[in-house]
């Protein structure tokens, strides 16, 4: 059964910068691609970013030059640095594994972790 743990979300100002990380057990974590999700209150859950097992990333167009997802295979940990944030970031943030192609346009994982909150606010 897998299991995720994020954590690292939290209050910050408009042009600020939060790191997330997550760490993952239950799946062997070096062959999956992962990525980091996040849902706003009343929106779908999509996906922000996306790093396979070789370390190609992909991201959102929303994201793209301000969030960079990074993994560490020996601590089975995925993170997303998150900068120049703007209140629209708002949301919780969870990561899962992701489509090995990278693709976006996929059917979500059916498990998922508690997620941390990012708030974006002055």
């Amino acid at each position: 059964q897998v299991q995720l743990v994020e954590s690292g979300g939290g209050v910050v100002q408009p042009g600020g910068s939060l790191k997330l990380s997550c760490v993952a057990s239950g799946i062997v974590f070096n062959i999956n691609t992962m990525g980091w999700y996040r849902q706003a209150p009343g929106k779908q859950r999509d996906l922000v970013a996306a790093v396979s097992s070789g370390g190609t990333t992909r991201y959102a167009d929303s994201v793209k030059g301000r969030f960079t997802i990074s993994r560490d295979n020996a601590k089975n940990t995925v993170y997303l640095q998150m900068r120049s944030l703007s209140p629209e970031d708002t949301a919780v943030y969870y990561c899962n594994k992701a489509d090995p192609l990278l693709r976006f346009d996929v059917s979500l994982p059916p498990e998922w972790g508690q997620g941390t909150q990012v708030t974006v606010s002055s």
